[in-house]
């Protein structure tokens, strides 16, 4: 018994040494595989210029991860790339290709054309905050192009000239109260923190344009703002790093974007909700992004998607359209105090135009032609979005 014991236990030996032998052989092979198959990717598109690679396996991540690292701007150095390696140049990330293409023409073709769709890489991530359901399939995040055409068609009215004109009313309130509000810091002489300001203006603007609610955060302490500034920065260390999520020490931080995340569709839930009772009662409501948010999942049975859905769409407007409005304003004050000699022409067109006036007109705006240059000035060295990503599936030429 002990002979066939030992024989055994050979053979299984024997056995599991050769499987791991095999194993071994499988993994050098399909490694050097990978090597030839990353070295194949490099040779095709070595013709296109680009940065010298970091890593033959990482390509220029260690670049970008270093960049990171120093809390430094990643877009920064690719505009510092495309100055030295011209309007398309090429980087690399293990076997994958990204093309960084800076000039207006191939731009405008790339965006204006429904055949390049959204890059699932980065527009995934934006769906959900670690886990919560943020921007899910709303206007800026789907990647079905027959879904966004759609929406953007119903969305279409809240825009037009002839519905903004009636708003000029609550853009005067607000503003006034604003001005109360940097009156008050100038009699005290204490420091006014604008961007913080202009965060709880446009707020207050797209919350009651957008979706009729009263926040009114200029004067009362509304979790919105916080709850908004949370879900951004968690939002972009999901993106720039992989294992935030599962570090021990962010449980608490990622325990608040969860809840600011909760918060701002719980909020959502409630004026939908109501505004969908208001427009089956047949009361007067306004066409605003709220209607029509309601309009694009306007069936008669609705299901538990199209309710999530309208939310989607309730979080990218309040996020999209609070957060960098509030940006080009703040910069653009900061660049006004930067250049006294602007700030004096931009003075000068404003009281020529609107004078010793209580209210501006909508007229009044189509007149501040060199205030319009000043905010499309502003936009253009602090872009909202510092790049857009596109999945190119074929060749363009």
């Amino acid at each position: 018994g002990g002979l066939t014991k030992m024989a055994v236990l050979h053979l299984l030996l024997s056995f599991g040494v050769k499987a791991v032998l095999i194993l071994m052989f499988l993994l050098f092979i399909s490694f050097l595989g990978y090597c030839f198959y990353i070295k194949y990717i490099h040779m095709k598109y070595e013709h296109i210029p680009g940065p010298p690679r970091g890593s033959f396996f990482l390509g220029h991540s260690p670049t970008f991860l270093r960049i990171m690292k120093n809390d430094g701007l990643i877009h920064d150095k690719l505009l510092e790339w495309a100055e030295t390696y011209g309007p398309v140049y090429r980087l690399n990330v293990l076997h994958y290709v990204f093309l960084c293409v800076t000039c207006p023409e191939a731009t405008k073709e790339i965006l204006m054309s429904s055949k390049y769709p959204k890059d699932e890489f980065v527009y995934t991530r934006l769906q959900t905050l670690f886990g919560q359901r943020l921007f899910g399939n709303g206007l800026v995040t789907t990647r079905d192009h027959n879904q966004w055409y759609k929406q953007r068609r119903i969305m279409d009215p809240a825009f037009s000239s002839l519905y903004l004109r009636g708003l000029i009313g609550t853009f005067n309130d607000r503003a006034e109260k604003l001005m109360d509000k940097l009156g008050d810091a100038a009699d005290n002489e204490t420091e006014a923190f604008m961007l913080k300001l202009f965060n709880c203006v446009t707020l207050d603007v797209i919350a009651k344009v957008a979706f009729g609610m009263d926040l009114d955060p200029l004067s009362n302490s509304s979790p919105f703002p916080k709850a908004i500034e949370i879900c951004l920065n968690a939002l972009v260390y999901q993106i720039r790093d992989f294992t935030f999520e599962y570090n021990p020490k962010n449980r608490r931080f990622i325990k608040e974007a969860r809840e600011a995340c909760r918060l701002l569709r719980k909020t959502g839930a409630e004026v939908i909700q109501k505004r969908k009772t208001a427009m089956q009662n047949d009361e007067d409501v306004p066409k605003d992004i709220l209607t029509q948010i309601i309009k694009t999942a306007a069936t008669e049975n609705m299901t538990e998607e199209d309710e999530e859905f309208m939310l989607d769409n309730y979080v990218t407007f309040f996020i999209a359209g609070q957060e960098t409005t509030a940006n080009q304003l703040a910069f653009c004050v900061m660049e006004l105090a930067r250049h006294p000699e602007i700030l004096e022409k931009v003075r000068t067109e404003v009281d020529d135009v609107i004078g010793m006036k209580q209210d501006i007109s909508y007229e009044d705006l189509g007149k501040l032609s060199y205030l319009s240059q000043v905010l499309k000035e502003t936009l253009r060295l602090y872009s909202t979005s510092p790049g857009i990503s596109r999945q190119i599936e074929e060749d363009m030429v």
